[in-house]
């Protein structure tokens, strides 16, 4: 089988997405950050010293999905034509799940722009409040959903 990344010589390559129709494509993908009960105190309070978290993670999520093709390799730079964040407060962990989604029409998918922009954030929530907790973990970062191109609808179970 040979590797879409990689030449018939196995040196590293970016597909050829020129050909492909532009279709309408969306991708959701989430992530969560567990905390200590100080530092999620901290932020459902609005007491961190270093601003609004959940605000300036939103920022940090939707400026990560737009710098994709700078970060990973092989990825396209895409016109994205729309980015959703949505932040839940889990205060059993405790901590926050992010959630982002990304949309265009195109030529390839926007799975990866999603999934950086939730690392991206979650990442912004991690520097934000380290001076309260340096052992915070960032937890379960997948793709939930997909549509569009050539392999259709992908919706994770459960």
């Amino acid at each position: 089988m040979q590797l879409t990344h990689l030449d018939e010589k196995e040196r590293p390559k970016m597909v050829e997405v020129g050909d492909k129709e532009p279709t309408r494509r969306v991708a959701v993908a989430s992530g969560k950050i567990r905390m200590s009960r100080e530092a999620y105190e901290a932020v459902v309070n609005q007491t961190a010293k270093k601003g609004p978290v959940l605000q300036t993670a939103v920022i940090a999520a939707v400026m990560g999905a737009k710098k994709t093709p700078d970060l990973i390799p092989m990825c396209h730079p895409l016109l994205l034509t729309g980015i959703d964040c949505d932040i839940e407060e889990l205060p059993d962990l405790p901590g926050f799940k992010l959630s982002v989604t990304a949309r265009l029409t195109g030529k390839t998918g926007v799975e990866m722009e999603a999934l950086t922009g939730v690392s991206v954030g979650l990442l912004t929530i991690y520097d934000m409040l380290k001076a309260i907790d340096k052992g915070m973990e960032i937890l379960d970062i997948r793709l939930e959903s997909k549509e569009g191109g050539k392999s259709g609808r992908y919706q994770r179970d459960g």
